[in-house]
């Protein structure tokens, strides 16, 4: 039988536990955040039970219906045949979690589901199951979204990182299932294969070695785990349980048999014997101890195993919440650097922190960069390849020639108080809402004419600013433009402390009709930012553009808010911010449309930054030949964005594009391709933009330009144009309480 199932995941790791189900042979797969839904058997839920490295739980879902008040959510709880998944002399747990419009709070939504099971089966049976918090023989969770409520079976029963093996935990220890999907991250499966070495030299109670260990040696992730929440649930199938656990227990007997040919490769050292000494119990437990050497060193003496050439040497320093010593955490880290260039030349490393500035400290440059969560502590995988290439490049990039006396000049002074009034004025929201790059002046002063954005790097060890010059008027002297030009960039160093190699600047002029955007000279590097826990690649340096709009940080949110479970396609799609957004929302299939097959490559990137690589069509063609045929071939879509450029006369399109005179006809025809009840999110830049009015005797069209305005854009407002059109006869209430949702959670800025 083929059901529904959502597992969840650690946050960071969603694209692994994507992978893994696949294998299993889920299907309809869809990452959602911090979770990944599929269809499939029940072996493939239990499989992921057992087999997982990152799932948390696992959920079984029974029923899923709409309710607008508590009286219906009642009526729907009791309909369900509650008899076929609990046993009344058994115990029972609950947990209701989101928020439904009559149950904000979700203790009492937990005793509503827990009074409905009891109540019903009391009724039916005559008895009732017991309360029990711990190891119930059934769990049943519910999920509220708006109006709708999700009811399922927690197959895990309790959390899947709690493997069975670890004796005691030391201080703060790293969940297994994040220490795997760590490793996982790090590439050990594939290195292990290849007879690879592990270290980690500052091993605490040794999570890191023992999953590592029990990874290359055929163990499944939760070997010798004795409770499962489906053990004692009603539609448990104990004979399928026993011949996936059989299965697995012939791949671990032959991992071990392999493993016992070959000298232990598998080594943890740490200064605190009491550590050491948990971890070798747990070793013993997990099945892993004749594998692993345990020694009592500092970070100063670990060295490679004699003999080894390569390996992964894998840890979690110290980093604040451990030690509670900035300073001592980070001598710490650049011992650890030291130790990797001067001992593991050929090894990579795979450096965990929740201190992204601890990173620099290593001196040694991370060629990939992810971001992850350990329960509620946000981290970053920085992941090395030890070698003359890795150790970092201090040399200060070629930057402009700033004179730091030009910033006490009454000018300058005045345009650096309002750049720091600036700042910090949007500092809660920017920490609220997780920007990474947003504008922190626009021409604020008339005599000072920049628009001026912040961008941030992911691990938030660099920042750069990209000034954009406002061209002046032809009557303004060239010798007044350049003073204040100097100023103004003395007084953004003095009063950011970004120094000149890290500002980039431009002059945006208005181009003449006819004229395009130019590449600007150089490639420049890439640099990794996020946005709304999103990841984006941006290049500071050679475009006019960096690849991400910030004016449209809110109209990304909004799509993601309304992709899920929608056919998206997004229009002259640039580097494909909004995908990734829709992607993010549960999309069941994005399209991509652009003329560009450079941006189409940015926006392949940023997919693949994210952990999308199935299920997203990149499309070179020009957007209105291709929606024509898109339309003839009968193709539908149940979002569609397009944001079109103000005017094109690239070669490789048919005649030229004014967005102004051709807005009409291109919303025709994104129309054409709508699904009944589908939504078009229209969005322009051009300047005095007014709409066809004979638009809305076709089609239902909302201006909600205002609403998508970020905080940081408020000075602003024309920055950009954007309408929602709907077919005028046919406006679901599905999809309206879809966009209101997007609206309440929009509201405050970029969410």
């Amino acid at each position: 039988m083929i059901r529904q199932f959502l597992a969840s995941v650690p946050r960071g790791c969603g694209d692994l536990l994507a992978k893994e189900l696949l294998a299993y042979g889920a299907t309809d797969l869809r990452e959602r955040g911090n979770a990944v839904s599929f269809t499939g058997s029940l072996e493939i839920a239990y499989r992921c039970c057992l087999e997982s490295w990152v799932a948390s739980r696992v959920h079984l879902e029974i029923a899923r219906f709409e309710a607008q008040d508590d009286a219906s959510i009642q009526a729907a709880l009791r309909g369900i045949d509650w008899a076929q998944h609990v046993d009344p002399r058994g115990t029972l747990a609950c947990e209701w979690s989101g928020r439904h419009p009559t149950i904000v709070n979700t203790h009492f939504g937990t005793l509503r589901l827990k009074d409905a099971i009891c109540d019903v089966l009391r009724e039916t049976t005559g008895v009732r199951p017991s309360i029990a918090t711990e190891e119930p023989s059934v769990r049943v969770h519910a999920h509220a979204v708006g109006t709708w409520v999700t009811v399922s079976i927690d197959l895990a029963g309790e959390g899947l990182h709690r493997r069975g093996w670890r004796v005691a935990t030391g201080e703060a220890p790293l969940r297994e299932n994040v220490a795997a999907g760590i490793l996982l991250r790090a590439g050990w499966p594939t290195l292990a294969a290849g007879g690879a070495y592990f270290v980690d030299p500052m091993c605490g109670s040794g999570t890191f070695v023992i999953e590592a260990a029990r990874m290359a040696t055929g163990f499944a992730a939760n070997h010798g785990r004795r409770y499962f929440g489906f053990l004692a649930w009603r539609g448990h199938d104990a004979a399928l349980w026993e011949r996936v656990r059989a299965a697995a227990d012939t791949r671990r007997d032959a991992g071990l048999a392999a493993a016992r040919q070959c000298e232990p490769r598998f080594f943890g050292s740490d200064v605190d014997a009491r550590t050491l000494r948990l971890a070798d119990e747990s070793a013993s437990h997990a099945g892993v101890s004749e594998f692993v050497r345990w020694r009592r060193a500092a970070l100063s003496e670990c060295t490679p195993p004699a003999d080894s050439t390569t390996g992964l040497l894998c840890t979690n320093p110290p980093w604040g919440l451990r030690l509670g010593d900035q300073r001592a955490a980070r001598a710490v880290h650049a011992d650890l650097g030291r130790v990797l260039r001067e001992r593991f030349s050929g090894w990579e490393a795979a450096v965990l922190t929740g201190d992204p500035s601890l990173g620099l400290e290593l001196g040694l440059r991370a060629h990939r960069v992810h971001n992850l969560w350990n329960g509620a502590l946000e981290c970053r995988l920085l992941r090395i390849k030890i070698g003359a290439s890795a150790a970092r490049d201090l040399r200060p990039r070629e930057g402009l020639q700033i004179d730091p006396a030009l910033a006490t000049t009454p000018g300058a002074v005045m345009f650096g108080n309002r750049i720091t009034k600036n700042i910090k004025q949007l500092a809660a929201w920017v920490k609220r809402e997780q920007v990474g790059c947003h504008r922190i002046y626009d021409a604020d002063m008339p005599e000072y004419a920049f628009a001026i954005d912040l961008y941030t790097a992911e691990d938030a060890s660099r920042r750069w600013l990209v000034v954009q010059e406002y061209q002046a008027p032809a009557d303004i002297p060239e010798d007044a433009v350049r003073r204040r030009r100097s100023e103004a960039l003395a007084a953004l160093v003095a009063a950011t402390g970004i120094t000149a190699e890290s500002i980039r600047l431009r002059t945006r002029r208005r181009h003449k009709r006819g004229e395009q955007y130019q590449r600007r000279e150089g490639d420049g590097d890439f640099h990794v930012v996020r946005e709304n826990e999103l990841r984006f690649r941006v290049n500071l340096d050679a475009y006019l553009d960096t690849g991400l709009f910030l004016d449209h940080r809110v109209t990304r949110a909004r799509l993601r808010t309304a992709a899920r479970e929608t056919r998206f396609l997004n229009l002259f799609a640039y580097t494909g911010s909004a995908t990734v957004y829709a992607a993010a929302g549960g999309a069941v299939a994005t399209t991509s449309v652009d003329l560009s097959a450079t941006y189409l490559d940015w926006a392949r990137q940023n997919l693949r930054l994210n952990g999308f690589d199935v299920g997203h069509s990149l499309v070179q063609a020009d957007v209105r030949e291709w929606l024509r045929e898109a339309a003839h071939r009968g193709e539908q879509y149940d979002l569609v964005f397009c944001d079109p450029p103000t005017f094109s006369n690239s070669k490789r399109m048919t005649g030229v594009f004014d967005v102004q005179r051709d807005h009409a006809g291109l919303i025709d025809d994104c129309m054409a391709v709508l699904a009944p009840n589908g939504l078009l999110v229209f969005s322009t830049n051009a300047q005095k933009f007014k709409l066809d009015p004979a638009l809305a005797e076709r089609w239902r069209v909302e201006d909600i330009g205002p609403r998508t305005i970020p905080p940081d854009f408020a000075r602003n407002p024309q920055i950009h144009r954007c309408f929602e059109v709907r077919a005028a006869a046919s406006v679901a209430r599905t999809r309206r309480a879809t966009i209101s949702l997007a609206d309440r959670r929009t509201s405050a800025g970029s969410r």
